[in-house]
């Protein structure tokens, strides 16, 4: 699988949860503008958003190492 890392930024919640609010990719900053999914693997936590640019992304945290990954990216059809 090809991922690249990526820088980002979160709300820790009541709970001390982490929980994305924006994601770094270069020098491109992406607001996450509605979280659609959230899950565990075996060794990293998922999740899957839409950004404030209309595209859809799934990013993933080693916890371990404590490094973010962006594992899937889905532009929406301009016109």
């Amino acid at each position: 699988m090809n991922v690249l890392q990526v820088q980002v930024e979160c709300y820790a919640g009541h709970r001390g949860d982490e929980i994305p609010r924006a994601v770094v990719i270069g020098d491109r900053r992406v607001t996450v503008v509605d979280m659609l999914d959230r899950w565990l693997g075996p060794d990293h936590r998922y999740f899957k958003f839409t950004g404030d640019d209309g595209d859809a992304y799934i990013i993933r945290h080693d916890a371990g190492a404590d490094v973010w990954e962006l594992t899937m990216f889905g532009a929406r059809s301009r016109q």
